[in-house]
């Protein structure tokens, strides 16, 4: 068992906030366990917590599309959302359900050791860059976090409800693109941040 498959053993019956009531699985995560690339959605919809499979539904089919639009598979990432449960009716989740659920987050980028964060929608944003932003004025940017890069992005959702998105989501992955291509190394490495 890796240690990814170990931590998922360890807090696949959490009860830390009030979604373990609603939910049918704990949605952690998949792909590569050792992936340069990991996505952060916001929760689970309808789709993953039947599936227990992270960005299922129509979003999860526009996002493999993107992938593959710059030329990577699912296979070759890491998808997680910051919450692991989701929401009653995909409602906003709270910020005692964030609080509950990051130090897993935090703990899945400690194991995948990722170069690069790519934060879909201001839940993941704002978790991973610890502050209060608006996806609309930071998306297309880079911010080095302890030691990796968080690149923030549009949702896949946000396009399927606002299709006048679709350009702008479009231009996140090709930004993405070009950032990866100039082989961009964080400065340490996870084993010396020491996350917990």
């Amino acid at each position: 068992m890796t240690p990814l498959q170990q931590f998922y053993e360890e807090i696949k019956d959490c009860r830390k906030c009030g979604l373990c009531e609603s939910r049918t699985h704990v949605v952690f995560g998949e792909g590569h366990p050792n992936a340069e690339i990991m996505f952060v959605g916001e929760a689970p919809g309808e789709n993953e917590d039947i599936q227990n499979r992270p960005f299922v539904g129509a979003a999860g089919k526009l996002l493999t599309e993107l992938l593959a639009g710059i030329g990577l598979k699912r296979e070759d990432v890491y998808i997680a959302n910051v919450i692991k449960c989701r929401p009653p009716e995909n409602r906003n989740p709270r910020p005692e359900e964030i609080e509950a659920c990051k130090p897993y987050l935090w703990k899945q980028i400690e194991l995948i050791k990722p170069r690069v964060l790519c934060t879909l929608g201001n839940f993941a944003a704002q978790a991973l860059l610890d502050k209060k932003v608006a996806i609309t004025k930071v998306r297309g940017q880079h911010f080095e976090v302890k030691n990796f890069f968080v690149f923030p992005m549009l949702h896949p959702a946000a396009v399927l409800h606002q299709g006048n998105l679709r350009p702008a989501l479009l231009e996140d992955f090709q930004n993405l693109k070009k950032f990866l291509g100039k082989g961009l190394q964080p400065a340490q490495q996870p084993e010396q941040m020491g996350f917990f």
